[in-house]
């Protein structure tokens, strides 16, 4: 999907994924992959804008809505979903089908957010009308009903088990709504102070207090675009090389993590695809790869 996106070329990105081998590196692992291929979504050539301080909206909870139903059901089988973006307007599907599979099972759900940007606008605060900037606004209750209440239900998460890791580009409404839901934030600053090991301890005693999943959110615009230069808002001053695969190893290390997607590679900004090479060695270190 790129109708959550201002720029074109994020809605190849699965295909992109599949070309680097995610599905083939994680059965070297030892892992069993079923890919169950692609929503049908309908592009933004053949249908309308909308409300243009939510772009794309109607078409955007139709296919959130299809996206959320699959995940809750391949967790209800016992399995591990793996999302595969598209912009990161996904997530208010992935996020509401794992919460509705925690409230079946009367389970609480901590999320992981590894990002440069908050994606906790709104209509209201949102510059661009962009929902790729709006998802985890959604998911903790703000912004249309539509999207808070995809399935009909609150995901019902709390702001004190969401943790963002990486953030370096933040707008105003964002910095009002991430402090009045006290929503722990770990800025490339506290990752140059403290280093990365540390904010990875304190972000996953934030999403695991109290919780039962964890849900990785993982926007690959978070990594210096000297390294994955694929991306469609790219950030100066991102996670470098290791940095990104020690924060996947430190999950792995963890074994909290009980869903993962992986956003915002776009091939058409891409430099022979090793942007969604990277994300794909991103995907196998946090499914336990390790140098020894």
């Amino acid at each position: 999907m790129d109708l959550g996106s201002g720029r074109r070329g994020v809605d190849m990105a699965p295909s992109a994924l599949r070309i680097a081998g995610v599905s083939d590196r994680l059965c070297e692992m030892g892992h069993s992959v079923i890919d169950e291929g692609d929503l049908d979504i309908r592009n933004m050539e053949v249908i309308r804008v909308g409300d243009p301080r939510a772009r794309y909206l109607k078409e955007i909870v139709r296919t959130s809505k299809i996206l959320s139903g699959k995940i809750e059901k391949v967790m209800r089988n016992g399995h591990f979903p793996l999302v595969l973006g598209g912009d990161h307007s996904v997530a208010i599907g992935s996020i509401t089908g794992v919460a509705a599979y925690c409230r079946h099972k009367r389970k609480k759900l901590g999320i992981l957010w590894i990002d440069a940007h908050g994606d906790i606008n709104t209509p209201a605060t949102s510059p661009s009308g962009n929902i790729h900037g709006m998802p985890l606004a959604a998911v903790l209750g703000l912004g249309p009903r539509e999207l808070t209440h995809l399935d009909g239900h609150l995901t019902n998460v709390r702001p004190r088990n969401v943790a963002l890791v990486g953030i370096r580009s933040l707008e105003e409404g964002e910095r009002t709504h991430l402090k009045r839901l006290g929503v722990n934030v770990f800025t490339m600053s506290d990752i140059d102070r403290q280093g990365i090991h540390r904010v990875m301890k304190k972000a996953l005693a934030n999403v695991t207090d109290g919780t039962d999943f964890v849900h990785v959110s993982l926007d690959l615009d978070a990594v210096d675009p000297t390294v994955a230069p694929g991306v469609g808002t790219p950030v100066k001053g991102g996670l470098d090389y290791r940095e990104a695969h020690l924060i996947m190893e430190i999950i792995a290390g963890a074994n909290v993590m009980t869903s993962l997607e992986v956003v915002e590679v776009n091939p058409i900004l891409d430099q022979k695809n090793i942007s969604a090479e990277f994300a794909a060695e991103l995907v196998q270190s946090a499914f336990g790869k390790n140098i020894l």
